[in-house]
């Protein structure tokens, strides 16, 4: 299947901002952010089209996925 992903902030440090990319059909959100050597601690929101999802959540054909980091402030 293929997905849509955006990385932001510096998770695109070295990667990339929008990329289409094709997973076995049933690959969870988790599993996605673990191919792209992405450190789940890191990670502090996922959208899936647009709408906060879980990382046991299965995108489906065409979706788009964004990943965004834990953002730390004072």
């Amino acid at each position: 299947m293929q997905v849509t992903v955006k990385l932001f902030a510096f998770f695109r440090d070295n990667r990339f901002k929008v990329k289409d990319l094709a997973f076995e059909e049933g690959t969870t959100v988790e599993m996605i952010i673990d191919s792209l050597c992405i450190p789940q601690a890191e990670v502090g929101v996922t959208m899936l089209n647009g709408r906060h999802c879980k990382p046991e959540t299965v995108p489906e054909e065409n979706d788009v996925l964004g990943i965004f980091p834990v953002i730390g402030g004072g």
